[in-house]
């Protein structure tokens, strides 16, 4: 490593040290202190082997801002470096909008991401990689006192950031033909657009959301919307939120971020106004909340077409089951959707005497109002009510079933089962938390 001439040069150099120390007793921790393997594994931390084995895995990886692997994981064609600063400003949200707090991405061998975690590095707000980029004289002296193995290590660090090849496309990415031209009859009239993924605005959007929903200070902030009580931080709710898996169990193989978001990517509903004919009413004035249910055009739908297939005598395979599966499941999502529209009253409609439902769908309906009842009477909480709705809906679809179907335990308990892992997935992106 390099004789030390300024301060700067000197953090630079810690911060480096640091890296490889960590990342070596890491790895140290899993052998045993007889391994013959722990002194093969010093010799790779040595910082001028391991920063010369980096340099040459460099090439394997490329920093991107804007993806192709997330389109399709075997497509392959040009990924693009743009920093914000780079994008033109326009009046819709976009990557422009991120400004230099942006976190970059990373595609290519997954193997050598450990690079890129060492170019990430931060010092006085520029990472590593910024400062190989700009040719920063004290890095260079951080890395060897050799001049020319500095500046080869730089040039190679700061490759990452450069498109591979040239631009190109592939069979498996989106592409698409936007018109230029009066004539649209003539090829001329079109440029093919082939677009990307814009992973470092995905990351934002992932990172707000996990903010908004899990962060200690939003729950303090709903805690306190529940007791009726002001707080600086606003509540954010996000409805009809989808999340789109990417990469499968191998999150790691379309990209570091997507890694880091454990394959999550979020896509926030981007639906047209439902027109609904009358307003939403509290359920009152009936014994069962499956009364205003099963009124739904979903689940009308959904029931009349599992009832009329069940009503063919389907050969009892796999693809009946995941028929039948798939209509349940549509019944069990429009009931989550019914629930959460209901959540949307003003707390505290079931404690009005016109309410005649059973104590676990009022408390199912009405959380809010249920907790502050229970607060003001000094009465314990029920822990079963998830479990006592998962068995109501199984009794009301055995019951719309019945006749002329023969429904009994077996059944009950695979539609109790599967409302159960329904919620539980719910609960588990705080959708349902009570």
């Amino acid at each position: 490593m390099p004789t030390i001439q300024t301060d700067r040069q000197a953090a630079l150099h810690s911060l480096i040290s640091a890296f490889l120390a960590e990342r070596l007793s890491s790895k140290l921790d899993k052998l045993d202190p007889d391994d013959p393997k722990r002194q093969e594994l010093r010799q790779q931390f040595i910082p001028a082997t391991w920063l010369e084995d980096a340099a040459r895995r460099a090439a394997q990886i490329q920093a991107v801002t804007h993806s192709l692997k997330p389109i399709h994981p075997d497509a392959k064609g040009t990924s693009l470096y743009c920093p914000p600063s780079t994008l033109a400003a326009a009046p819709v949200v976009g990557s422009h909008c991120l400004g230099e707090n942006f976190a970059g991405d990373v595609v290519g061998n997954a193997a050598a991401l450990d690079v890129y975690k060492f170019l990430k590095l931060e010092h006085e707000t520029q990472s590593l990689l910024a400062l190989a980029a700009s040719g920063d004289v004290d890095l260079a002296h951080a890395l060897s006192d050799d001049t020319a193995q500095a500046h080869a290590w730089m040039v190679a660090f700061a490759s990452l950031t450069t498109p591979r090849g040239k631009p190109s496309s592939h069979t498996l990415a989106k592409q698409l033909y936007w018109p230029v031209g009066d004539d649209l009859h003539a090829d001329a009239s079109y440029h093919l657009l082939a677009p990307l993924y814009a992973s470092s605005l995905a990351h934002r959007l992932y990172q707000t959301l996990q903010d908004d929903r899990f962060s200690d200070e939003a729950k303090a902030a709903r805690e306190a919307r529940k007791a009726h009580q002001p707080s600086e931080r606003p509540v954010r709710d996000y409805p009809n939120l989808a999340v789109q898996q990417l990469g499968g169990t191998k999150p790691q193989n379309i990209s570091q971020l997507n890694s880091e978001r454990r394959g999550q990517n979020s896509l926030l509903a981007s639906l047209p106004p439902v027109w609904r004919s009358e307003e939403l009413k509290p359920l009152l004035g009936t014994e069962s909340m499956f009364t205003r249910y099963k009124f739904r055009p979903a689940v009308k739908e959904n029931l009349g077409a599992l009832l009329a297939f069940l009503k063919t005598d389907p050969t009892r395979n796999v693809a009946t089951r995941d028929r039948r599966a798939g209509y349940v499941d549509n019944l069990i999502d429009d009931f989550l959707q019914f629930t959460a529209e209901v959540r949307t009253l003003v707390p505290g409609w079931t404690c009005d005497s016109a309410c005649h439902l059973p104590d676990s769908q009022a408390r199912w309906l009405d959380p809010e109002g249920a907790a502050q009842a229970d607060a003001e009477l000094e009465r314990p909480t029920p822990t079963d009510t998830h479990e006592r709705i998962c068995e109501a809906f199984a009794n009301w679809l055995n019951a719309q079933l019945r006749d002329p179907l023969p429904m009994g335990d077996p059944e009950f308990a695979e539609w109790r089962d599967a409302m159960a892992e329904h919620i539980l997935a719910e609960e588990r992106e705080g959708l349902h938390v009570n």
